[in-house]
């Protein structure tokens, strides 16, 4: 027996429906008439007849019993067959109407983010077969939208609207996401949290503002941020915090760190022991706890293990209750150890031993800021069965409570956020079976290639340690050539810089950029090859999936390719400027730029229609910042030979020899743009 969905279908929802459920209807109002061209028609009361009903289960309905459950029943009523979406609680509903989107209206979850819009149709014939919702593998899971400049810079209003957030938290409900951490230290009156709320997800926090409370020196300013000296500010800003969010879901997170997400005996040096770091940590953990439960029956509890805390943790220096879900953290690059701090790479393991009791969660990034290597603008550089592997390994240990993904600013990262959002669900993914999915929802035509080149992305990522996780993402071409320049141009190039011991080892300068150099001139030629396979693809393809493929691959490709190649001419540049060829260096220095630009020119390429803008706020990779370092450089470098007049490397390298001895100077003292200069130079010197 079929059921038919049609521009006609008619639907009831509950009376005084509750605010989530009324976000979910206006979505599943929305994708019907996006698919079948017309309003949905609503009916109320029972008496009139309805072929979706969405309402609150009840026991005939058998419904699964676990929280955030939905069954989908096909009821008889006067001859005619109804459809119910039926759940105990608002959040399966919502899930419900999601799944229903999904499954029979065709509405992709990233429909919004990948510009991918319904098909369209007349009417939709389904089976009238009774479903009942799996329980997902993973009870709270989520987005940290973290280092979310992207999402702050797109509209001018800071902090960011309604209208930013809404597609975020919609399609993380659409993958089945159940929490979200809705910024980075945004303002207080900004929407990010209400709005969150209101749509149904639960909130929890950064694990540097515990209890989701105001940052000490902004509340205090002149104030000392010591929990030994002034417990009682500390807990009256803890208390306000749980008074204002007591009637939401809230997953509370219990921590204790410095101002400024930094130990807090960095600021207070009468914690120099492990012993009393670890006994100030559970000695507030537990205040933090004893003050939740007083406000709140049967809270949800969360204690972030990252970082130092992790280590006191399995030093023994820390006591958490059991019944805290304990969060471990991955390295930033997605492996589950500790992450690099500064040049000091431990690795210690971050998940739970087998004698660790209680609930466990992971905190993991599919995107990460570090100054040094990470994936901020581009996809993750590792293959996805990495992640797959990491996070199948880390459930298996028990960490399966929790799953916050570091989700960044959600538009290039779709393809590992989908993977991850299988993985919360059914505990398990096939890392191939899911590309040719993920792939098959994109695009209807070479999907084959399109897979090919989503699996030799990560083949081609610069691979600069000895661990499989070591591998670039788009900020190891900015962050290090920019430091490298600051080095230099400061009169440091006799000195090894430290900041970069991390990547190069303990060598000198000269040998630290040539590391760099090497690294990433050996990995020109693939990502060059792998542009030029796209762009014979994307004349084959339907002009949306066109630009599909330029936005969600494309510009992944270009910022690594143009970062590969600025990197090679700044390493050029300073091999000749140590052999003293200043002219020579300059022009390296130039092409350095012209190859940076490239990825300037990518992003804007992606800011098409409603993403106007979308790029300008590139304030951590900053791609911008790297064409200022590379011009400030060349411009120093031209202050080397050519300066008072700018006309020296005209006259010795470009002027005819008829000319040299017989011109007339002021006829001749118009000096070249440095561009300018710097292609006739490039030609002359054959570079």
């Amino acid at each position: 027996m079929a059921f038919i969905i049609e521009r006609n279908t008619r639907y009831r929802i509950p009376e005084d429906m509750t605010s989530p459920v009324r976000h979910a209807w206006e979505m599943v109002e929305r994708d019907h008439k996006q698919v079948l061209g017309a309003t949905s028609t609503l009916v109320s009361g029972k008496a009139e007849i309805a072929n979706v009903v969405i309402r609150y289960s009840v026991p005939e309905d058998r419904c699964p019993a676990w929280p955030e459950a939905y069954c989908f029943r096909f009821v008889q009523n006067d001859g005619s067959t109804e459809l119910h979406i039926a759940a105990g609680d608002d959040l399966g509903l919502v899930f419900g109407m999601l799944e229903y989107s999904r499954k029979h209206l065709g509405v992709d979850p990233f429909w919004f983010w990948a510009d991918l819009p319904p098909e369209r149709h007349s009417r939709i014939e389904l089976p009238a077969d009774d479903y009942d919702s799996p329980e997902p593998y993973v009870r709270f899971r989520g987005w940290f939208v973290n280092d979310e400049v992207c999402l702050i810079g797109w509209k001018e209003v800071y902090p960011p609207t309604r209208e930013v957030w809404m597609p975020v938290f919609e399609a993380l409900l659409r993958c089945g996401g159940n929490m979200v951490i809705p910024g980075t230290d945004l303002p207080k009156h900004g929407i990010h949290a209400d709005l969150a709320a209101e749509m149904g997800l639960w909130v929890t926090h950064h694990h540097a503002e515990p209890l989701g409370a105001e940052m000490f020196l902004r509340a205090y300013p002149g104030k000392k941020a010591s929990y030994r000296e002034n417990p009682e500010l500390f807990e009256t800003l803890w208390e306000e915090a749980i008074e204002q969010q007591k009637d939401r879901n809230i997953v509370w997170v219990l921590s204790f760190r410095g101002q400024g997400d930094q130990p807090f005996w960095a600021q207070d040096p009468a914690f120099d022991t492990p012993e009393k770091r670890g006994e100030m940590i559970s000695r507030v953990v537990r205040r933090q706890y004893d003050m939740v439960r007083s406000k709140v029956s049967n809270p949800q509890c969360s204690v972030a293990l990252y970082g130092e805390i992790a280590e006191l943790y399995k030093a023994g220096h820390v006591s958490i209750p059991e019944d805290i879900i304990k969060i471990w953290a991955d390295n930033g690059y997605g492996k589950m150890v500790s992450r690099r701090n500064n040049n000091e790479n431990n690795r210690i393991p971050s998940l739970p031993g087998t004698h660790d009791n209680g609930k466990h969660g992971i905190y993991y990034h599919v995107t990460f800021h570090d100054l040094q290597a990470s994936n901020h603008l581009a996809l993750f550089p590792s293959p996805t069965s990495f992640i797959r592997d990491e996070l199948e390994r880390a459930f298996q240990a028990g960490a399966k409570d929790y799953l916050l993904v570091n989700s960044g600013n959600i538009r290039p990262h779709i393809y590992t956020l989908d993977l991850v959002s299988e993985l919360w669900m059914r505990g398990e993914a096939d890392a191939e079976v899911h590309l040719h999915s993920f792939v098959s929802r994109m695009y209807s035509s070479g999907r084959v290639e399109i897979a090919d080149l989503y699996r030799d992305y990560a083949r081609n990522t610069v691979t600069y340690g000895p661990n499989e996780d070591d591998r670039a993402g788009d900020e190891f071409y900015h962050h290090p050539a920019r430091k490298i320049v600051g080095h230099w141009l400061q009169g440091k190039s006799d000195y090894p810089l430290e900041q970069l011991y991390w990547a190069t080892g303990e060598v000198d300068f000269p040998e630290q950029v040539e590391w760099f150099r090497r690294k990433c001139a050996d990995a020109f030629s693939g990502w060059l090859e792998l542009r030029e396979r796209i762009e014979r693809l994307i004349p084959r393809l339907a002009e949306p999936e066109r630009l599909r493929l330029k936005d969600h691959l494309q510009l992944h490709v270009e910022l690594h390719l143009s970062g590969c190649g600025g990197f090679d001419k700044l390493g050029q540049s300073f091999a000749a400027y140590r052999e003293g060829n200043c002219p020579l260096a300059f022009v390296y220095a130039s092409q350095a730029i012209w190859k940076y630009q490239e990825g300037l020119v990518a992003l804007q390429a992606a800011e098409h229609g409603k993403w106007a803008d979308f790029f300008r706020a590139d304030w951590l990779t900053n791609i911008t910042s790297t064409v200022q370092n590379m011009d400030t450089l060349r411009r120093w470098l031209r202050m080397h030979g050519d300066s008072p007049d700018f006309f020296l490397w005209y006259k010795q390298f470009l002027m005819p020899e008829t000319e040299k001895y017989i011109y007339l100077e002021n006829t001749h003292r118009n000096p070249l743009s440095d561009d300018e200069l710097a292609k006739r130079l490039a030609d002359q010197f054959g570079v």
